[in-house]
């Protein structure tokens, strides 16, 4: 496909697994904060959400009946037109095992998956298998995460043994976050380019103030970007963004400017469909 015909589709980021009101004082965690700020996203240009839900302490869960409440509240807040994608990740706090059970239970749209949390070296495989085609098989899209070159190693080895069955997903490839005070750079994506055959569509997250400098890069190498508190809360100038929205605006106002059409929810389902 010619540069500049795929869409570029943003991704909403706005709370992560870690913050709390102590550490960002805006930062949305319930669910009616966090459909707010969807909506604000939405007008700002991004066409789907990647959630975390918190327990009464703020502190992560996977608990599939939050889940369910987070997702209705967002859901009626944005209508149809926005993808809503649920997170599996594990925090330290939950295994393989959990993060599979609570997809099983909750059966999203739409799930972001680590490789190395879902299929460390010691996993059962024939586990993952048989998970991965329960996902094929109920229509929930997968993202692989991928945060560093042995994860893009052991996830070509898990579509090449037929673990994940299917001839290419989408991914989201991490930078920064493994990086001395969590500092990203541009340059730190090219590695990810190009090393697996596997990839349909590819998406970066950020961490830290060059957050937008690498979301645009990878907007001029025909990716997609997720944006937002979870990774980030400093505008380009410094400042402290007012909220999720400011951080997508300033990406969305320079993808265009490389070319990029900004994507609709719409065209979110279709970019996040694996090759199954």
């Amino acid at each position: 496909m010619a540069y500049g015909e795929t869409p570029f589709l943003i991704a909403a980021a706005p709370n992560g697994a870690r913050k709390t009101k102590t550490d960002l004082p805006n930062i949305p965690i319930t669910p009616a904060e966090v459909a707010r700020e969807a909506v604000a996203c939405q007008k700002a240009g991004a066409a789907m959400m990647h959630l975390h839900v918190r327990d009464d302490d703020q502190k992560h869960s996977l608990d599939a009946g939050r889940y369910r409440e987070m997702l209705t509240e967002v859901r009626n807040a944005v209508g149809p037109d926005m993808l809503l994608q649920v997170t599996t990740e594990a925090v330290g706090i939950y295994d393989a095992d959990a993060q599979m059970a609570m997809v099983r239970a909750l059966v999203p749209d739409a799930v972001s998956i680590a490789i190395r949390e879902i299929a460390p070296p010691n996993a059962d495989l024939d586990q993952v298998r048989a998970f991965c085609e329960f996902m094929r098989e109920a229509g929930i899209l997968p993202q692989f995460i991928l945060y560093a070159p042995e994860d893009v190693a052991r996830f070509n080895q898990l579509v090449e043994a037929g673990i994940l069955p299917g001839e290419k997903f989408p991914v989201l490839f991490v930078l920064g976050r493994y990086t001395v005070g969590q500092m990203s750079n541009p340059v730190e994506l090219l590695p990810f380019i190009g090393s697996s055959p596997y990839v349909s569509e590819w998406m970066l997250c950020a961490f830290g103030a060059f957050e937008n400098a690498c979301i645009l890069t990878g907007a001029g190498l025909g990716g997609h970007g997720r944006i937002g508190f979870e990774n980030n809360h400093l505008k380009v100038d410094g400042s402290l963004a007012q909220g999720n929205a400011d951080l997508i605006a300033q990406a969305r106002d320079g993808a265009r400017l490389m070319g990029r059409k900004i994507a609709t929810g719409e065209q979110a389902n279709q970019i996040m469909q694996p090759l199954w």
